[in-house]
């Protein structure tokens, strides 16, 4: 297996060390190899070996961002603190290797069997649709997934983008430009990036176009070549917006599409393309689905008892009618 990490904002001798002790420390304590040439680091090993060096690296490279500098105790440590957390067995890492990607707080893993088979799924296909209600992780593990590709030079861009459903305010009578009215909307993509990446690297991207978020009307027209592209919320996109959004997909790119059915902001249920596009595509090759539940939710304990507790009342009424 290798592993590439592009050093973009941080000098590889600071990360590195003198005469590249700190590879030296990390090659000791971990047998897999490590090559710097210029701005580019390869990882060459067994599959598990190459993810822990990843991650030692990018907490190497936090630390550094974060002091400034980075000492060979910092390194020391770093590497006996995840060599410890791997070699426990505390079920947080379902399958040795579903590692989607390393943030700033550590490994982003699938935390739920129902996370797991969403990963494996993304993996296999080229287009996926993952359904399921609030905090099931459905659009916190679409943009891992997506920056884990970009950083594996597997992809050229990534565009995230979300249906603007005006709710009881129209807006062009929001105050502040185009981009000031849309932003609220797209909170929640900003959100899970800055989970991810660092500000200062997150601001290049964006500045360079790496990182797209807009509002879904501005996919028309466009057609997107190795690109990730993510749609949110797609329970409020049309049966046609469906189709202009899937119809972008360029060579080498691929598309996750999130959303859940039950939180639907559109006039009539039926116009939403996610809830009639299981039935015109469940059978194309290269395009999986994945439906989450309540025992996917990985947010405050009480979500999943919000979330039972309106289906039941739900399943009530629709018997009761």
């Amino acid at each position: 297996m290798e592993k590439v990490i592009e050093l973009k904002t941080l000098e590889p001798i600071a990360l590195l060390g003198v005469a590249d002790t700190h590879i030296k420390l990390i090659e000791a304590a971990i047998p897999a190899t490590i090559i710097a040439r210029g701005e580019t680091i390869k990882i060459r090993g067994e599959n598990p070996d190459v993810e822990h060096i990843h991650q030692i690296l990018h907490e190497m490279m936090e630390t550094l961002t974060g002091k400034g500098s980075l000492t060979v105790r910092d390194v020391q440590n770093l590497i006996a603190l995840v060599t410890s957390e791997n070699e426990k067995s505390n079920g947080e890492i379902c399958v040795p290797g579903i590692v989607i990607h390393y943030g700033k707080k550590g490994a982003i893993v699938p935390k739920t069997k129902g996370q797991e088979a969403y990963v494996k799924i993304v993996r296999k296909n080229d287009v996926v649709f993952s359904i399921g209600p609030a905090g099931t992780g459905k659009t916190f593990l679409a943009v891992a997934l997506a920056v884990a590709a970009l950083e594996n030079h597997e992809v050229d861009r990534i565009i995230l983008c979300r249906p603007a459903v005006e709710a009881g305010e129209s807006l062009g009578f929001l105050p502040g430009d185009l981009k000031e009215k849309v932003d609220p909307y797209l909170a929640p993509l900003y959100d899970s990036l800055r989970r991810m990446l660092p500000e200062n690297k997150l601001t290049k991207l964006f500045e360079q176009k790496t990182i797209e978020v807009i509002p879904l009307a501005y996919m028309r027209g466009r057609t997107l070549d190795s690109a990730y592209m993510i749609l949110d919320e797609a329970q409020n996109a049309t049966l046609m917006q469906m189709k202009m959004f899937l119809t972008r997909l360029g060579i080498g790119s691929r598309a996750i599409v999130t959303g859940d059915i039950t939180q639907i902001d559109l006039q009539r249920r039926t116009d939403s393309g996610l809830v009639q596009v299981s039935n015109i595509l469940n059978n194309v090759e290269g395009i999986g689905f994945v439906t989450l539940d309540c025992n996917d939710v990985v947010r405050h304990s009480l979500v999943m008892k919000i979330i039972q507790a309106y289906d039941e009342n739900f399943s009530i009424e629709k018997n009761i009618k």
